[in-house]
């Protein structure tokens, strides 16, 4: 018989397919907050799964089935398109936040028709382009950096902005990082987790800040869940956060009264 592993790519690779069928996919925005001001500066769209079976289904479950089975690209392009009718529906209510952050899979940006696609989704949804910011991870650049560093070339001509996601986790050299056309690096929660107590985080944290800041590229740090955490961002002069300290990723009618707030300051 199969494996259970076998039997659970199945179940989800066949669920997923109906789920997309079936409107099952929501987002969720976690707000990123300029380091002492509170403002919120942008959004990061995540996808959320709620099945009428299975009930919650976490994306660390369903976006590697969703990888291996080609699926990602469809699933991809939902986000997408829904991230930017969202932020311009809040921009035409007065209360969007300066960018939509949307995670790009690697086998979205290698598809052959990419940027036609991107192009189609912001005419479509009439949102600017430089309210749009494209999150990449290492794992995009193994393939093909050459490949990867033009297309986001072309992406950073449009006016939208690029970040490196998950940046320290994966297995890409420095000299990546010289050629990508970036304008941030997100700094991985694994590394905050341990500040202010554990030295090699805080060791590898500022130097990724300092490298970032000689690179002339912005820093997000992600997952800040304390005082002592924020502190350190602060200090080390990081210009942006998001984590649970500030918000958990919210559904858009509960963000709408933060962005409201934000507006207000």
């Amino acid at each position: 018989g199969l494996t259970s592993d076998a039997h659970e790519f199945l179940t989800l690779n066949s669920a997923l397919r109906a789920g997309l069928e079936a409107n099952q996919f929501s987002l969720h925005y976690q707000p990123r907050v300029e380091l002492g001001t509170g403002i919120i500066l942008s959004v990061e769209a995540l996808i959320r799964w709620q099945h009428p079976e299975l009930g919650f289904v976490s994306p660390g479950r369903f976006i590697p089935v969703a990888e291996a089975s080609g699926l990602i690209e469809r699933i991809g392009l939902w986000v997408l398109r829904e991230g930017c009718r969202q932020q311009r529906a809040w921009m035409d209510a007065g209360i969007a936040p300066g960018r939509m952050a949307i995670n790009l899979s690697a086998r979205q940006l290698a598809q052959p028709g990419f940027i036609d696609i991107l192009q189609r989704v912001l005419e479509e949804t009439g949102l600017p382009p430089d309210r749009l910011e494209l999150e990449i991870t290492e794992g995009a650049l193994l393939e093909d950096p050459q490949a990867v560093a033009e297309k986001l070339k072309i992406v950073r001509g449009m006016g939208i902005t690029v970040a490196l996601d998950d940046f320290g986790t994966g297995f890409s050299s420095l000299s990546y990082l010289k050629r990508l056309p970036l304008d941030s690096l997100k700094i991985d929660q694994s590394f905050v987790r341990g500040i202010p107590n554990d030295t090699n985080d805080i060791a590898i944290t500022r130097s990724i800040i300092a490298m970032a800041g000689n690179l002339k590229l912005k820093t997000v740090v992600e997952g800040v869940e304390t005082d002592d955490q924020l502190a350190f961002a602060i200090a080390e002069g990081c210009g942006e956060f998001q984590g649970y300290l500030f918000s958990k990723p919210l559904p858009p009618v509960q963000l709408e009264a933060l962005l409201r707030q934000s507006r207000a300051r």
